[in-house]
């Protein structure tokens, strides 16, 4: 069973936005951020804030805390 750490893909969907606008905002390859939606790997928690700014979401949204 796969765990969810966040929730990128949904929220970009939510926002009509995609992989590629959001590495053009972030200024990283679209690979990277695939990467992140499909939970392979978890951008460093500078992105994460510089994320929530471009998307105009709350952390919260994008962050799925389980114990």
């Amino acid at each position: 069973m796969e765990k969810e750490y966040n929730r990128l893909k949904v929220v970009l969907a939510e926002k009509h936005r995609t992989n590629k606008w959001l590495a053009e905002q972030l200024g990283c390859s679209t690979t990277t951020v695939s990467k992140w939606c499909t939970n392979n790997s978890q951008p460093p928690m500078e992105t994460f804030i510089k994320i929530t700014k471009v998307l105009g979401v709350d952390i919260n949204e994008l962050l799925r805390i389980e114990n």
